[in-house]
């Protein structure tokens, strides 16, 4: 009989690569040095809250370590896993307690936790947008535990999870662009803002083709109140998931 060959390899080959998350939750190597994933995470997101993720590359994350430059590549194979790696460990610290008292109290806790953590880490509107982690998953996870219980089915659970989270990030994206505006002007708040932008206001308003938006300039009295304005908008969003769904 011929002899039996041995195996060549080929299912290892052309098997997909392990993914950040797999490779973390094997048992950890013996340590070589004080470098940790939760140590690379916390220096990234520092650059990034400082100075935006395009601040972040694996050579400056290796000198503010103060380590080698190929230190980092143990953990995280190159930039993207690494920020995935910071979206994750943010996500980490969000707080998934909420009330007990319904999916409207539910999802109204998580979604001042998401604006709060998204303006604290603007960066991760850009770098967040798929959830795609363990701890990202977390949340829809929480949200979908929530509706359980009222007849809906999985494609409603999402669309109702996807409104209120695209709520949130509409509303942030708001009010970082307004930031954003105001620090390249050196706009210090409300006022000099709208003392800098008077002109262009002003000529738009004299055509008299904004009649219920100039009443609006003239009546607002929370133009520079942006939680109340979220937590308003919120309760309408919440109260129309409700009345559309009867839950």
């Amino acid at each position: 009989m011929p002899a039996q060959q041995a195996p060549t390899g080929d299912d290892d080959q052309t098997k997909p690569p392990a993914s950040l998350w797999e490779r973390l939750a094997r048992p950890a190597p013996a340590p070589r040095t004080t470098l940790t994933p939760q140590r690379i995470a916390e220096a990234a997101i520092a650059i990034a809250d400082a100075e935006g993720l395009d601040a972040v590359t694996m050579r400056r994350l290796a000198t503010t370590l103060g380590v080698a430059p190929m230190a980092a590549y143990r953990y995280v194979s190159g930039k993207d896993e690494l920020i995935d790696l910071m979206v994750d460990f943010v996500y980490g610290e969000l707080s998934l307690d909420t009330p007990s008292t319904g999916w409207r109290d539910t999802m109204r806790t998580l979604a001042l936790h998401l604006r709060a953590m998204n303006l604290a880490h603007p960066w991760i509107v850009r770098a967040g947008a798929v959830p795609l982690t363990p701890n990202q998953l977390a949340i829809p996870e929480r949200a979908f535990a929530a509706l359980a219980d009222h007849g809906l089915d999985a494609d409603t659970t999402m669309a109702v999870f996807r409104t209120v989270t695209g709520y949130v990030h509409g509303s942030v994206a708001a009010e970082l662009a307004l930031r954003t505006l105001q620090r390249e002007h050196g706009w210090s708040d409300g006022d000099e803002t709208r003392a800098g932008l008077a002109p262009r206001m002003s000529f738009l308003m004299g055509t008299g083709r904004y009649p219920t938006y100039q009443r609006y300039l003239h009546e607002a009295t929370r133009k520079d109140d942006p939680t109340w304005q979220f937590e308003t908008g919120l309760d309408c969003v919440l109260a129309g998931i409700a009345t559309h769904l009867g839950i």
